[in-house]
């Protein structure tokens, strides 16, 4: 089943936090087509005014400016709202090495407070993003969930954190919480700017202005990448979770893997580019090799990604050319 064929009560409220993130937006994007109502909480810190400027003149779609860390902000976001879609969170492993009172502060408390606020205001489901990352050191593939070594990063951390008190709140409190641990997500209005962006849409946007890419380490680590509308799925099918899945979190990827360099020549192939790359030092956290077992999402979730990394990748391309 196609996400867009999914059937939430009628008058439904979604809360996307994060929303006008490139995640956040492009989940509101979707609800909103389908005809459902939105309301977006974002404090802009990462997330773009210009993602949600299209909704503007939705009937559907509500915009509070706001961070999670207030509470009583996570209180006014959380009213009347029927499900949850956290997604406001910093990523980044280096910048969260840089930053660790920070990440502690928004990650941890914020996510917190997102699922007091939620449980005290009646919400049916609360659904959170998660990440590949707290399989740290772990050394097998396919990552498989309940076998997770030790964590590499604050960032790890912050999300190894939000599982565990989502498992305290279904578990004491009857919040449904549904964990979604993301791998390398990419694609329409992802951020190619910055020193923490992320690897394709810096890649793209350097080759289509003519600039040597930098790749970290010898290119040869491998990612499961993960295509944007496939993300959207498993949020919208968590919503809908049974109550089994409550408290658990699950692999959030199209199953595959890839190697960094040879991404790096199929889009200077794609672009029509002849541009050799340099290469750097290793990130410090970062994982080598990421490549996730699905099965336990498919099951439980009904999750059945639709979008490979090609068919993903060439999609991708095409917004960059068109939108940098």
């Amino acid at each position: 089943m196609k996400y867009q064929e999914l059937k939430f009560p009628k008058d439904s409220l979604f809360l996307v936090t994060g929303g006008a993130g490139f995640i956040g937006s492009n989940i509101c994007e979707a609800l909103l087509k389908m005809g459902y109502k939105v309301r977006c909480l974002d404090d802009l810190s990462t997330g773009k005014q210009k993602n949600v400027d299209m909704f503007a003149d939705n009937p559907n779609y509500e915009f509070i400016k706001g961070d999670i860390k207030d509470f009583d902000t996570c209180m006014k976001a959380c009213e009347g709202v029927d499900y949850v879609m956290n997604e406001a969170a910093w990523g980044s492993v280096p910048r969260s090495i840089e930053m660790p009172l920070f990440y502690c502060a928004n990650n941890i408390q914020g996510t917190l407070n997102m699922m007091e606020a939620s449980r005290q205001q009646g919400v049916k489901t609360f659904v959170y993003a998660s990440s590949s990352s707290v399989y740290g050191d772990e050394p097998n593939l396919p990552k498989t969930e309940g076998i997770e070594g030790n964590l590499l990063s604050p960032y790890a951390l912050t999300k190894r954190c939000d599982e565990e008190w989502a498992k305290q709140y279904s578990m004491h409190y009857g919040l449904k919480t549904v964990g979604l641990r993301y791998f390398n997500v990419f694609g329409r209005r992802q951020d190619p700017n910055g020193a923490y962006a992320a690897v394709i849409p810096k890649f793209i946007k350097m080759l289509l202005n003519d600039e040597q890419p930098t790749i970290n380490g010898d290119g040869r680590q491998s990612r499961d990448f993960t295509y944007i509308e496939n993300v959207i799925e498993a949020n919208l099918k968590a919503c809908l979770a049974p109550d089994e899945a409550s408290g658990q979190a699950f692999n959030v990827a199209f199953g595959g893997r890839e190697y960094l360099i040879d991404i790096y020549y199929t889009l200077t192939k794609a672009l029509n580019k002849e541009i050799e790359p340099n290469f750097g030092p290793d990130r410090k956290g970062d994982i080598k090799h990421s490549n996730a077992d699905i099965s336990k999402a498919k099951k439980l979730l009904g999750y059945d990604p639709q979008y490979d990394f090609a068919t993903g990748l060439n999609e991708a391309i095409e917004w960059y050319k068109e939108n940098l």
